[in-house]
């Protein structure tokens, strides 16, 4: 996957199609991500034992990492993702601005 969790991300497709958010949690297994403030889902549930309410918790849904870019920290757009060999480390870079991310 080329997100990882704490990368600032915009979205590409779906019912939040423009926003921007961080990555909170990637699943690369299931190659999705879980953005902050994106896909909010409405959950209702039961009080559970002694001090635990009821009620109606909103909580992020994941969505599929296709659906997000990546924004470029230099120019604040969004951008593909490119790897090189810095030092004998796989880097990323931002393909627009040639930053390493």
């Amino acid at each position: 996957m080329f997100v990882k969790s704490g990368d600032k991300v915009k979205i590409l497709a779906g019912k939040d199609k423009g926003k921007q958010g961080t990555i909170l949690k990637a699943l690369p297994k299931q190659n999705k991500v879980v953005v902050e403030g994106i896909n909010i889902m409405k959950k209702h549930t039961r009080p559970t034992g002694m001090g635990q309410e009821g009620g109606i918790v909103e909580t992020e849904a994941p969505i599929h990492v296709s659906n997000v870019q990546l924004i470029d920290p230099k120019t604040n757009e969004p951008t593909r993702v490119g790897y090189k060999v810095e030092d004998g480390k796989k880097v990323r870079y931002a393909k627009k601005s040639g930053e390493t991310l």
